[in-house]
């Protein structure tokens, strides 16, 4: 009996044992990583995340570009709001689906004291934002003497053709790829993407970025990234609670580091596992 009871509890400690992720994996799990900063999502796993974000920045704009004639660069104080839902869903260990979606944004832009164009004192738009769908392949799973590999593919749809300060005006493609390490003091990603505008033909440079994600405990993790595209640099930190098995708090402050970036972009939600 005694025997049969030991073999039963060593059997059961080795089956926690192997459900147990690798040192390597602690920050993160065996999750795909997403496009959200320090998420992951498993396979079968549906993750659901209503947040809200707020924008202010010394914006660069062209009256021209505005409808107003000038082709010449102001810079006018600009203020943002969005309410924006995320969903991703793992299919398997090597493939995830994102859709993200800004319901609700108001935008203020205020002109810059020396245009002299006919633009007015203020533009105001409000409505449906930015829509975008995702496609995340890990192409490696990371090991102890290597990386795990990724890619990406952004479509991001033009559903505000009529507006100027809010949503996608045209097609945009992102295709990019990425690399992660995990270490003792913390784990790190690298990646980069390139754009691709149909209408009007262009490729260029797209978004860059280096992450960090620490777990500290069971109920804290903390990320720390620098991300840019092109000249708009931002210094991006948050702070994920567990308020329980399904669900985290996700506290996200991003700083601009150039001038064109914006200057401060709080973001607050709920991230819930199902």
């Amino acid at each position: 009996m005694r025997f049969v009871l030991a073999t039963s509890l060593f059997i059961s400690g080795m089956s926690a044992a192997a459900q147990q992720p690798p040192d390597y994996l602690r920050d993160r799990g065996r999750g795909i990583a997403t496009s959200m900063f320090g998420s992951y999502v498993a396979r079968g796993e549906l993750l659901v995340y209503p947040f809200f974000e707020y924008t202010t920045q010394d914006l660069e704009y062209k009256p021209a570009e505005l409808g107003y004639g000038l082709d010449q660069d102001f810079r006018g104080s600009y203020r943002e709001t969005e309410s924006q839902l995320f969903l991703a869903y793992g299919v398997s260990d090597r493939l995830a689906f994102e859709l993200e979606g800004a319901f609700n944004t108001t935008a203020t832009l205020h002109k810059s004291a020396g245009d002299p164009s006919g633009m007015p004192a203020t533009l105001h738009e409000s409505g449906l934002g930015d829509v975008q769908a995702e496609a995340r392949w890990r192409w490696a799973s990371e090991t102890r003497s290597g990386p795990e590999i990724f890619s990406y593919l952004e479509t991001d749809f033009p559903l505000q053709r009529s507006r100027q300060l809010i949503g996608t005006q045209e097609w945009e493609f992102k295709l990019g790829t990425g690399a992660t390490r995990g270490f003792r003091f913390g784990t790190l990603t690298v990646r980069a993407a390139g754009e691709y505008h149909p209408e009007s033909g262009t490729v260029e440079f797209g978004e860059y970025a280096l992450e960090y994600l620490k777990r500290l405990s069971g109920t804290w993790r903390v990320y720390g990234g620098v991300e840019g595209t092109q000249d708009e640099v931002e210094l991006i930190t948050e702070a994920q609670w567990r308020l329980g098995r399904g669900a985290v708090l996700k506290l996200n402050n991003a700083f601009g580091l150039t001038s064109k970036a914006p200057d401060w972009a709080p973001e607050v939600g709920i991230i819930w596992s199902f």
